[in-house]
């Protein structure tokens, strides 16, 4: 029990020392508010002030739908829905987030017990790719997010599912040893599991949804505020040069989704404060890229996974993201 205890206070600790390097930000306390004018300022409170709280209420349903499902879906059910035929099986790993709507965190641990039960690595990577992307709540949140534009949302879920089949059709044909790692364990998911035993189900639920919350609050913070930055004190036009430039825009989104490690309920009202300045294709690419790749992932998938393994899945969706993305743009469909 002390293990989560001292997980949870330290994110507390961390989110409590954020917002009160913020508060002094707005109160023009530290060097920051010498950077420009009173008018940038504003802006720039305006503006991670909007993303914070637009994306809050997502993040909110997303870690509660996450803990519930968590908790009280066996995994069991989930691997008797895979088909055993290849394809059939990458269409129903594909479409299974729209009723498990977990983010990658959570996604990985369970990932690795369903292979060790039994379920194919072709399907387990295809769960893991599409399940932060294609669920209800992160399609609300991308509607809401591009609600001037709605076909935001419709490419994104239509790109993270030709991706993750993709990639998923390459791993059956390539992958052919198991490739965890024997010595994986103490993830997330498995923490949540024996808690359930030992201090009920609901009491599990609570403690599962509140560290997710404030894992992924850290995130938000982090990223509404290089986003507010970057558009208040980085000069306009050197972003539209970069935003832009083609293959350029699409490669600095990926890079930019990598480090902010993006919650997927939340990492939509980023991408909509830089309208107007990428194109709706690179932000496509920052949609489904960060969800399927990031920072804190690729951390976790090294946990899990052999090295060799992440580095090829890691390599086939840098490749298939912005390749899709840029044929939606080639052919107008994303305008």
């Amino acid at each position: 029990m002390t293990l989560p205890i001292f997980r949870w206070s330290r994110n507390l600790t961390l989110l409590v020392a954020v917002l009160g390097l913020l508060y002094a930000i707005v109160q023009k306390r530290t060097p920051l508010g010498s950077i420009g004018s009173s008018g940038s300022l504003q802006s720039f409170k305006t503006m991670f002030i909007s993303i914070v709280l637009e994306a809050l209420p997502f993040i909110l349903l997303g870690v509660v739908l996450s803990a519930l499902l968590q908790v009280f879906v066996p995994e069991a059910w989930i691997r008797r829905l895979i088909p055993r035929n290849p394809l059939l099986g990458i269409v129903v790993a594909c479409v299974i987030g729209i009723i498990f709507p977990v983010c990658e965190c959570g996604m990985i641990p369970v990932v690795r017990r369903l292979i060790q039960k039994g379920m194919p690595v072709y399907a387990a990577v295809v769960f893991i790719l599409t399940g932060p992307i294609i669920n209800p709540v992160v399609y609300a949140a991308t509607y809401m997010a591009f609600r001037s534009d709605p076909a935001i949302a419709y490419a994104r879920m239509g790109l993270a599912f030709a991706v993750a089949a993709v990639v998923g059709l390459l791993v059956y044909r390539t992958v052919r040893r198991n490739p965890l790692r024997h010595s994986a364990a103490g993830l997330t998911g498995e923490g949540a599991e024996a808690h359930s035993h030992s201090g009920g189900k609901l009491a599990a639920m609570f403690t599962h949804a509140a560290e997710e919350f404030f894992e992924m609050g850290k995130y938000l913070i982090a990223g509404a505020l290089l986003a507010a930055l970057m558009q208040t004190f980085v000069a306009r036009e050197s972003l539209v040069a970069v935003g832009q430039s083609g293959l350029l825009s699409h490669l600095f989104m990926m890079g930019f989704a990598y480090v902010l490690s993006l919650c997927s309920t939340s990492d939509a009202f980023v991408a909509s404060s830089f309208t107007g300045l990428f194109t709706k294709g690179s932000l496509l690419t920052f949609l489904v890229f960060g969800p399927m790749l990031d920072m804190k992932s690729t951390l976790m998938l090294l946990s899990v996974f052999k090295t060799r393994f992440v580095l090829l899945l890691a390599l086939l969706i840098a490749v298939s993201v912005p390749a899709g993305a840029l044929l939606l743009e080639h052919f107008q469909l994303i305008r």
